[in-house]
């Protein structure tokens, strides 16, 4: 199967999906956002990457806010730095930079933002893309992701996962964890409240306590 341009949605959205299925509506069904500390410093991060067109070091060309697109994904959008350079064979090796605030996270929400931006480049170029680098602001230093089989294969599921849910214009119930904390959607979300498979009103009551306790 592949996919016509008008059916494109942003790679962006995969990151949002594979961290959480409500977050991902909320933003790309809703249009819902607020900003919080996390999201404004990965903004300005983002902003200084994207301030250049491309500059070269040696034979290493490094090219900023590469469009990118794929017709089998069925996704868009924007590389933050994309590098190009030839081996000792004369082999074109084109590697992903992604950019993040933060630090190097466990689970795949950004490993799969990086494997579809590696997989446009193959379908664009036709070529193989066997690696993609992240830069993280806290360590300062970069992570190197290989772009493998089990990656890819988790990319294009998730890829078919996020049109099938578009096209459905579902939200989906919220459910808590601890990752919620540091959603910048919190607030509106309210997933401590919402969750279905928690009591409002034991959550209700724990406030109305705690707000007792603390002018008793």
């Amino acid at each position: 199967m592949t996919f016509t341009e008008d059916e494109f949605l942003p790679i962006s959205a995969l990151q949002h999906l594979a961290f959480c299925e409500r977050q991902w509506a909320l933003i790309h069904l809703e249009q819902i956002w607020q900003e919080n500390i996390l999201t404004v410093e990965g903004k300005q991060m983002h902003e200084r990457v994207h301030e250049e067109d491309f500059e070269s070091r040696g034979e290493l060309r490094s090219v900023r806010s590469l469009r990118l697109r794929s017709f089998e994904l069925g996704l868009t959008g924007q590389a933050d730095v994309v590098e190009f350079l030839e081996d000792e064979n004369g082999t074109l090796i084109v590697t992903p930079v992604e950019f993040k605030h933060g630090k190097w996270k466990m689970d795949n929400c950004d490993a799969v933002q990086l494997c579809a931006q590696a997989l446009c480049l193959e379908e664009m170029l036709k070529i193989k893309v066997k690696e993609g680098y992240f830069f993280y602001g806290k360590p300062r230093r970069r992570h190197r992701l290989v772009i493998e089989e089990n990656l890819r294969a988790e990319t294009r599921t998730l890829s078919q996962r996020l049109h099938d849910l578009y096209e459905t214009s579902y939200t989906p119930p919220a459910k808590y964890s601890k990752k919620c904390d540091n959603c910048s959607l919190f607030d509106v979300c309210m997933p401590k409240i919402t969750d279905k498979n928690k009591s409002a009103s034991k959550y209700l009551n724990n406030i109305i306590i705690c707000r007792e306790d603390s002018t008793s």
